[in-house]
């Protein structure tokens, strides 16, 4: 079966803004099949932005059961969050589900793993996808040596330096900040 991959998800927090970003390119097998997919989506009235890397169908199930969570937990990013991890743990189908998202509001900057886990980067930098860790170490990098960017520029330089390195992240992006 051929293996759609894709993407770099990032996210920092910094100075106290928060921005999270994503190139566009999903790749099928040594192919790219699509260079401007949206991964970054805004939720409740735009106070929440996630982005999602592996299985679109799997991501947008995710994104779906997060939104219920956020509803009934009255826009509490991190209840929101652990309770949905708590039933990706417990649920069958969840459990075999192929994606990873970084959720982020005003305050907080968090991964829910495919393992049904939530993590808070110690660093303020959360990356996921193909391409993660030459973003995360950009976005280090630019957070010890350049600290007068914004969280919204270092998200912008730090793709793209991903998609330099990276044959399964490009150059067209998308970057939110939460309002």
């Amino acid at each position: 079966m051929t293996r759609i991959r894709s993407t770099t998800v990032l996210g920092i927090r910094h100075n106290g803004e928060i921005a999270l970003g994503a190139d566009g390119q999903a790749t099928m097998d040594k192919h790219v099949a699509k260079s401007n997919v949206r991964k970054i989506r805004k939720l409740q009235d735009g106070k929440v932005v996630t982005g999602f890397a592996g299985s679109t169908a799997d991501a947008f199930m995710l994104l779906d059961k997060f939104d219920e969570k956020l509803n009934g937990y009255g826009g509490n990013l991190k209840r929101a969050a652990i309770e949905l991890a708590k039933e990706w743990r417990k649920d069958q189908y969840l459990r075999k589900l192929e994606a990873m998202m970084i959720v982020v509001d005003k305050d907080e900057l968090l991964i829910l793993s495919g393992t049904g886990d939530v993590l808070e980067p110690d660093s303020d930098v959360a990356a996921i996808g193909s391409g993660a860790m030459y973003a995360q170490a950009a976005a280090l990098a630019l957070k010890k040596h350049a600290p007068h960017l914004s969280a919204r520029q270092m998200v912008e330089d730090a793709l793209h330096i991903a998609a330099d390195i990276c044959i399964y992240t490009n150059h067209n992006l998308m970057i939110e900040s939460p309002s």
